[in-house]
């Protein structure tokens, strides 16, 4: 018997180098398809971008400052328990909800805002100090709290002044009252290791 040469049977996938013609339906809507216009609100795109620059690193020194108040709420032990937790559930519950205004804020400027860690670790001013959840040693923990809060502040009071010279009112409002909020919570905590 003579073989016959089989011929190979049909990928079931598509052949994506024929792409179906859009239909002259489709076609008409996506040339009718608005743009967005470009962002004209009374910033130049210039010092938008500086804000916004400056914003990402507030938004990551606060975002940093979040999570170690969350994590110290975790594991803080000894005769303070009681107090600190109820602090620090208090601080990082304010916190978290300023974090989506900061990063709504950027978004309006026109730009992403940041959202990984890596993003945060590489903007942020406020170092990462690991280990100190195995010691849980209160005092420490409200030391850095006190360090991380006042360099929210001096990062912010940067960013206020790029958006002040800019006349982004919006942006002022927001650093001002992040400011006095973080001012209250550096000298609140300072207060417990006097």
């Amino acid at each position: 018997m003579a073989k016959t040469k089989s011929s190979k049977p049909k990928s079931s996938k598509p052949d994506k180098s024929k792409a179906p013609a859009a239909s002259p339906a489709a076609a008409r809507l996506a040339a009718a398809a608005p743009t967005a216009p470009n962002i004209d609100i009374g910033i130049g795109s210039g010092d938008r971008k500086k804000i916004a620059d400056g914003l990402s690193g507030f938004l990551a020194d606060s975002y940093t400052l979040y999570l170690k108040t969350h994590n110290f709420h975790w594991n803080v032990t000894g005769p303070m328990f009681n107090s600190l937790h109820t602090m620090f559930e208090t601080q990082y519950t304010e916190q978290w909800t300023a974090l989506d205004e900061v990063a709504e804020r950027i978004r309006a400027l026109g730009y992403n805002a940041p959202g990984s860690y890596r993003e945060f670790v590489a903007l942020s001013s406020i170092p990462e100090e690991p280990g100190l959840t195995h010691s849980a040693d209160w005092h420490e923990m409200v030391r850095q709290l006190v360090v991380g809060n006042e360099a929210v502040c001096r990062t912010a009071r940067k960013v206020l002044k790029t958006a002040d010279s800019a006349g982004d009112d919006p942006s002022v409002d927001l650093l001002t009252q992040r400011l006095q909020t973080h001012e209250k919570y550096a000298w609140m905590l300072r207060s417990l290791l006097q």
